[in-house]
């Protein structure tokens, strides 16, 4: 029964997402009804003491992150940098070659620090433009978006400011070029497979006579020719994170040191902060501020114009992501708490291989909860001691484990219920039947990969 109660817990919340309501409203709901059914006297000190408690602590800890991230993709945008991009991939690569061309311009913006959100709103024009012209079923966009903005440069790739990639961090006490060879191994296995498969979709579309279409939904105008910055000072605030991220990560344990303890007044009791548990997020708190500002440097007249107004909704759009996420970190530590999930820990632990489990249990709760994030911090703070435990056992680094959860986190996160696969098919004016099909083989091929990565890490020992 207790099983039963977790169970129904995660498949309520899993139904209420894919039915659009608010997770912010219905985690708790799930979580406390389940606690309800448990113990009804606990339900108030549960709320209190541990669902919010570590609903607060997720947006202490990262919300400077969602800001930051949005912020900066937010300037990118009005300072004409991520037009000036898209252009010259486009001209570089050739628009006979719009899948690649579409998927390089997601890797540049979002291995940048843009949030994948709004590289869907700003690479969408363009991808239609291509697609327009050549004659390519509009209905097999969303599947290059997704393969470009929410695969490598989500969690693999080592170094990305993304929060999926950021997380583990906290519980590892690494940084975010943790295992940087098989993050590298595991974006080519992705990206050749991703590439060849929609290629090969392309191929077959075109050889059915399946044009563009008409009568769509959301069409965008055509993209204007207009005089853009240049792509060179375009990608440096990209640059320039990626860069300072590194030196940060680098330079901070060694200036403050693996304690830091500070008093502003004498005699005050000292704040202590252990710097190994924040230095990853740190760093790229500290690129993005300097890449926003680099931004404003070199674009400050169009940015100006418009910054009050679009920073709005940059920090709208970050204040529900993190509260999103952080709504989700509190349901899974009171599932966490719960009788039940003792016996669905057991399973999990059933598995022998550490980094197997590991990769299981994230990718699992991130395909329930709909959120790479989410359902890797479920996962995290739930199970992480006996992650640790278990590859201290058998010798494996704390930077494999970083990478796996990182790379399972956004395996099957994108199922129907996804909000980024809301929000990209809502965008182009699709629907879940004209296009969550290739969506899907993304998300298949990026969950193998997990697993490709790992026989990797045994068959070599690379790291």
């Amino acid at each position: 029964m207790s099983f039963l109660i977790c169970l129904g817990a995660l498949a309520f919340l899993m139904l209420v997402a894919y039915r659009g309501f608010s997770v912010i409203l219905f985690a708790p709901v799930a979580a406390l009804g389940a606690v309800l059914l448990t113990d009804p006297s606990a339900v108030p000190p549960i709320f209190t003491g541990l669902f919010m408690d570590k609903m607060v602590g997720f947006v202490k800890l990262y919300f400077p992150v969602f800001l930051l991230g949005a912020v900066f993709g937010k300037v990118i945008e009005l300072s004409g940098f991520s037009k000036s991009i898209v252009s010259a991939v486009i001209k570089l690569v050739g628009r006979e070659r719009a899948v690649t061309s579409i998927v390089l311009v997601c890797l540049l913006l979002t291995y940048g620090g843009v949030s994948l959100f709004v590289v869907v709103f700003a690479v969408y024009p363009f991808a239609a433009e291509m697609f327009r012209q050549g004659d390519i079923p509009k209905r097999l966009i969303p599947g290059v978006i997704a393969l470009g903005a929410f695969t490598v440069t989500m969690d693999a790739l080592p170094g990305t400011p993304q929060i999926q990639n950021i997380i583990p961090t906290t519980f590892f006490k690494t940084d975010a070029y943790a295992a940087p060879w098989l993050g590298l191994i595991g974006s080519v296995f992705i990206l050749v497979i991703g590439l060849l498969y929609l290629e090969w979709r392309v191929r077959s579309a075109i050889a059915r006579g399946e044009g563009y279409g008409s009568g769509h939904t959301n069409e965008p105008e055509a993209v204007a020719s207009e005089a853009l910055p240049n792509p060179i000072l375009a990608l440096s605030p990209l640059v320039a994170v990626g860069v300072l991220n590194k030196l940060f990560t680098m330079a901070i344990p060694s200036v403050y040191g693996a304690t830091n303890e500070v008093a502003l007044t004498p005699g005050a009791k000292p704040l202590v902060t252990q710097v190994s548990a924040v230095a990853g997020i740190w760093a790229v708190e500290g690129a993005l501020l300097c890449g926003i500002l680099l931004v404003l440097a070199f674009a400050w007249k169009p940015v100006s114009q418009r910054f009050a107004e679009g920073t709005k909704a940059a920090i709208g759009g970050s204040l529900l992501a993190s509260m999103n996420t952080a709504s989700e970190y509190g349901f899974g530590a009171v599932i966490a708490a719960l009788p039940g999930f003792l016996v669905i820990r057991d399973a999990l632990a059933a598995i022998p291989n550490p980094l197997v489990n590991e990769a299981v249990t994230v990718t699992a709760l991130a395909g329930i909860t709909g959120s790479a994030s989410g359902g890797m911090s479920i996962a995290l703070a739930a199970m992480a001691d006996q992650f640790i435990t278990a590859a201290n056992t058998a010798g494996i680094p704390m930077e494999v484990l970083h990478r796996v959860a990182s790379m399972a986190s956004g395996g099957m996160d994108t199922l129907p219920h996804n909000g980024a696969v809301i929000t990209l098919l809502g965008v182009t004016g699709l629907t879940h039947r004209q296009s969550y099909g290739d969506i899907f083989a993304v998300t298949c091929i990026k969950t193998l990969a997990v697993f490709f990565v790992i026989a990797v890490y045994y068959l070599t020992g690379i790291v």
